[in-house]
């Protein structure tokens, strides 16, 4: 919720073995970066008048906010992660990545993403959300 993102926000949390949280994050505008200055469309002819060039994924930001090495860690997200935070991950030493959504499974992005993850042994799985019941 902490995205300005009005079409896709999403969240990431790395955990130890341990089950502590480590680091999160979320898509956003790189630090300095007005989000008021930057278009929010995901779909526009000119590329340069769409998010995609500018947005930080939320894989990414949590990797850079864990502040540590993340050898063996689990890392939670929204959604599936794209090749970009996929080849990240791998690097961080991330070995388990547990996702809400996989929306765009028959992307590229998506595909080779998995590709990298099974190759280098780093776990994936669907996991459901938790109901949330308010009362009153």
């Amino acid at each position: 919720m902490r995205s300005k993102d009005p079409n896709t926000q999403v969240g990431a949390v790395i955990v130890n073995q341990n089950k502590e949280i480590i680091a999160t994050g979320y898509n956003g505008l790189p630090w300095g970066c007005n989000d008021d200055d930057y278009p929010w469309e995901n779909d526009h002819k000119n590329w340069l008048e769409t998010k995609y060039p500018y947005v930080v994924h939320a894989e990414v930001n949590a990797i850079i906010h864990a502040h540590q090495n993340c050898q063996g860690f689990s890392l939670y997200t929204t959604l599936f992660p794209c090749c970009e935070c996929a080849k990240l991950i791998i690097q961080a030493g991330i070995k388990h990545v547990f996702y809400s959504n996989d929306k765009h499974n028959q992307k590229e992005e998506v595909m080779a993403a998995k590709r990298m993850l099974k190759d280098t042994g780093v776990e994936y799985g669907l996991v459901a959300a938790p109901k949330i019941v308010f009362e009153r």
